[in-house]
């Protein structure tokens, strides 16, 4: 299993997960064309990352906008990390927003009432 690395597009976030450091990331626009083809083979890696864990998992999510379907694909990831932290691992999520964008921080707040895991807001002053 290898580290992912994914350049990001006007349409699609930057991914960099780091199996070695435990670091997952997602930075940027997520409005695929597709989200579950986009997303898929990232839940997958998760999957097989789960297989062997680091002790702690941190995932970094710095979006500046994603849409609805990329909003349950998103969910699914947090699912997936979930799992791990069942299986008594530490998963930590980052949770980055923009100071002026209360809508980032909400949805932020809202995946934080619906997951089992340990977010962090950090407000930025800008990406």
């Amino acid at each position: 299993m290898e580290s992912i690395k994914i350049e990001g597009s006007p349409k699609t976030p930057t991914v960099e997960f780091d199996k070695d450091g435990g670091v997952l990331a997602i930075k940027g626009r997520s409005i695929p064309e597709n989200s579950i083809d986009f997303y898929k083979p990232l839940i997958g890696w998760i999957d097989a990352y789960a297989l062997q864990p680091k002790e702690e998992t941190v995932i970094h999510m710095q979006l500046e906008y994603f849409n609805t379907s990329s909003s349950k694909c998103i969910l699914d990831v947090f699912k997936k990390l979930e799992n791990i932290k069942k299986a008594g691992k530490t998963v930590r999520v980052k949770w980055h927003y923009e100071e002026d964008d209360e809508d980032m921080l909400e949805a932020g707040e809202d995946y934080d009432a619906i997951i089992d895991l340990d977010f962090e807001m950090i407000k930025e002053e800008e990406f």
